[in-house]
């Protein structure tokens, strides 16, 4: 991995992590179009710079998160259902990411669920994630589950949990700001030690890259959010669908006209060919 490959990708995180356009979905079409080898530690890497985008929550929402132990107490509750799924489903994830139609379906269905969303389900009144109770936060937990399958978006599927329980969209944004760092930083954790089980610790040159991509994440994530909450307000979730039925469609097209974007271990040259190809 390059400084310049590693920049890119910490960007694509940030930009991404909180809006419901899937950055896992984006970081693995990312990496295949800039032809890196999807070996252990750019696994590492697009887990573990997501750290750096959850510390701009805390940063902008640090009042919150010193608030009371209900708060925690909450998320624990939201954050066990993808904990369990996560943990046995863990080396499928991993395959799954591997699977270009199936991102691409994900991000196609999506979009539409995004088109569609204000319609289907009525706007909620509550105004302030501390009005929720334990079992909505479960029940939003349960919707989290379903972006453990790259190209849902975990953003997205939140924020669609928060809705149906009758949140507003800032609140539902909000929360599922929230639940993203007890999510992502258990994922960091658990990557970091599969990574020094097999490999051992990484070296300086990966290091640095690690260094560097969380930083970019948590800059471009702070930017992210502010943007994030006030087009929200504005514009509601319809651009973001049209988004992710474009982005599928673009991908589907690279993939079966120009060179197939496979991201597995075998195929790590895909950017070449098609930057190449005119």
């Amino acid at each position: 991995m390059t400084s310049l490959q590693a920049f890119i990708l910490a960007i694509i995180e940030g930009l991404t992590e909180f809006l419901p356009v899937s950055s896992t979905g984006h970081l693995v079409i990312g990496s295949a179009l800039m032809g890196m080898e999807n070996n252990s530690f750019l696994k590492l890497f697009t887990v573990a710079i997501q750290f750096g985008a959850i510390l701009s929550v805390v940063v902008l929402y640090f009042k919150k998160f010193f608030r009371s132990v209900d708060f925690y107490f909450k998320l624990f509750i939201a954050f066990i259902p993808a904990a369990v799924f996560g943990l046995l489903l863990a080396d499928k994830i991993d395959k799954f990411m591997e699977n270009t139609i199936g991102i691409c379906i994900a991000l196609f269905l999506g979009g539409i669920v995004f088109l569609f969303i204000q319609k289907l389900i009525p706007a909620g009144k509550t105004d302030n994630t501390d009005e929720l109770k334990n079992s909505t936060s479960f029940k939003i937990g349960l919707f989290q589950c379903l972006a453990l399958f790259p190209g849902v978006s975990r953003s997205g599927a939140t924020i669609i949990g928060g809705l149906s329980q009758k949140l507003t969209p800032r609140a539902a944004a909000e929360f599922s700001f929230f639940l993203a760092v007890p999510t992502m930083f258990a994922a960091t954790a658990k990557k970091c030690l599969d990574f020094y089980q097999e490999h051992g610790l990484p070296n300086s040159h990966e290091i640095n890259m690690l260094i560097m991509g969380n930083i970019v994440a948590f800059v471009i994530a702070l930017l992210a959010i502010k943007a994030f909450i006030a087009f929200l307000n504005n514009k509601g979730f319809v651009i973001f669908g049209w988004y992710r039925i474009l982005l599928a469609g673009l991908l589907l097209f690279i993939h079966f006209t120009i060179k197939p974007l496979n991201f597995n271990e075998e195929s790590n040259s895909v950017n070449t060919q098609i930057i190449q190809k005119k």
